[in-house]
């Protein structure tokens, strides 16, 4: 991932079609501050009937003096035939942007229903929600949580001040706070707890895992980061420019760009080798910028465009560190085709074969095909959330606040003061905005030490940004959530010590 400001890089799906500020809103499109709406329903999951109650509805942010300034809207799933909350795991689920609401994992990943889609995640009409038989309900209740002026969300004081909600410290600490109440309203405080967040959305969650125990002393059992971010953990520089290898591997791979002697191999077996050569070699020689041997520049070159599925002439124009933008135009360009950011399986195509970058990001025009059809017939129909406001996929939240971002510092102190605290990270290897191999520097510089790394973990997946898309990915990847859940929630008694 090349440097750039942290707003462009770390968001999920921030579009720059989208406005930056709210259009005006009628009287009667107003969000109410507290509201709730119940109903029942039975899903099958991994063969067996789960019974649950669906609570769609809002609650409020709180200013200093008590006065309701925002209200945010929240799905919470709870599974009914269980009795004892104090043994049931409960999942506090975000996703990113900044400005995103929490659609995707909603009704895609983990919840009980998910919209109709093909197996690779591309859209199908009609339109519409099916029971998810792989979703995690069957051993956690779920929160989803929309920040204010995504989905439903909305601030409701016109003299609110933006900079107490958009920016990386602020949006921690009105959640961490937002939070606080939920789980005192829902019963929680005794059960094992634990975030899941998407994206940008593992900034929020990462940041928050501190707050919430420092702030708040509410512990939690294991974060879960999908996609992440740099979580402000820097990487200037060689690193920074040399991180993006192994995925452009990974999408040459599937795009069938690779020599062929690569291309025959599986990609488990080419990826390690990538790797290798992005640690061992290729940030040594970028470190050595306009000094190095031409010999040796010639020889890295070489090795990049085998890697990459580019040309060495591209390569060396580039100085050697070809730009992801330029590799999502380049990769496919004498066929006439760009892949996607977010997802490379995706196709699509420009006006012009030449430039530097693609028109559009193909992959998230057929997400919002999809999703948004979806969110807005399953909200409103069949969870019975009536509402004539606009579901913000994406909200006006900008501009956002970027300075301090410190939350991979915090969610290693908050690891270091909970024993019980595990993460894990999953990563689609067709990710190329927050790429696999980034995900996996993160996880390694969130413990330096090697002390925790124990209780770190990595899973990575055949797709893109939400690997979850790919029918086969959902199966492994929510498994991969039940694992880790049973993994992180000690046994009766065991106390949480070194």
């Amino acid at each position: 991932m090349k440097t750039k400001p942290l707003t462009i890089v770390l968001l999920l799906y921030v579009s720059f079609a989208f406005a930056q500020t709210a259009p005006p809103v009628a009287p009667d499109r107003v969000l109410p501050a507290e509201s709730a709406v119940v109903t029942n329903a039975v899903v099958t999951i991994k063969g067996v009937k789960i019974p649950y109650k669906a609570t769609a509805g809002t609650l409020p942010v709180w200013n200093a003096e008590g006065k309701p300034v925002a209200s945010l809207f929240y799905t919470y799933y709870e599974r009914t035939d269980v009795i004892d909350k104090s043994k049931r795991p409960f999942v506090m689920s975000f996703n990113g942007g900044p400005g995103s609401a929490s659609v995707w994992m909603h009704v895609a990943y983990t919840g009980p229903r998910i919209l109709e889609i093909d197996k690779e995640g591309y859209p199908v009409q009609p339109y519409g929600v099916k029971d998810n038989p792989y979703s995690i309900l069957d051993v956690a209740d779920i929160v989803y949580i929309d920040p204010v002026n995504t989905g439903f969300s909305r601030l409701l004081d016109p003299k609110a001040e933006r900079k107490d909600y958009f920016g990386v410290n602020a949006d921690i600490a009105y959640l961490a706070n937002w939070l606080d109440v939920f789980v005192s309203r829902a019963g929680r405080w005794t059960s094992p707890k634990y975030l899941i967040g998407e994206s940008y959305g593992t900034t929020r969650v990462s940041g928050l895992a501190l707050a919430l125990q420092n702030q708040h002393w509410m512990y939690l059992n294991g974060v879960i980061l999908v996609s992440p971010t740099e979580l402000g953990i820097r990487r200037d520089g060689p690193v920074n420019d040399a991180l993006s290898l192994p995925y452009f591997a990974a999408a040459a791979w599937y795009q069938k760009a690779l020599p062929a002697d690569l291309q025959q191999k599986d990609l488990d077996a080419v990826l390690p080798e990538v790797e290798a050569f992005t640690i061992d070699e290729f940030i040594p020689a970028l470190s050595k910028g306009g000094f190095i041997d031409d010999q040796k520049r010639k020889q890295i070159a070489v090795k990049v465009a085998r890697y990459s599925g580019l040309s060495e002439e591209v390569v060396l124009q580039h100085n050697l560190a070809v730009p992801t933008n330029y590799f999502w135009k380049e990769l496919l360009r004498k066929k006439g085709q760009t892949i996607g950011r977010l997802d490379s399986r995706y196709l699509g195509i420009d006006e012009k074969t030449a430039g530097d970058a693609p028109d559009y990001n193909a992959e998230l025009t057929s997400w919002l095909h999809s999703f948004t059809p979806a969110i807005n017939y399953y909200l409103r129909d069949v969870l019975k959330y009536k509402t004539d406001l606009q579901y913000n996929m994406f909200g006006p939240v900008h501009p956002w606040d970027n300075t301090g971002d410190n939350t991979g510092e915090n969610l290693r102190l908050a690891m270091a003061e909970n024993p019980y605290m595990h993460v894990m990270v999953q990563s689609g290897y067709f990710d190329g905005a927050t790429t696999y191999f980034e995900a996996k520097y993160t996880m390694w510089q969130i413990d330096p030490s090697g002390k925790m790394k124990d209780r770190l973990s990595f899973q990575g997946y055949r797709s893109g940004h939400m690997m979850y898309l790919r029918a086969e990915d959902l199966v492994t990847s929510n498994d991969h959530i039940r694992e880790f859940i049973k993994k992180s929630t000690p046994a009766t008694g065991q106390p949480a010590k070194y």
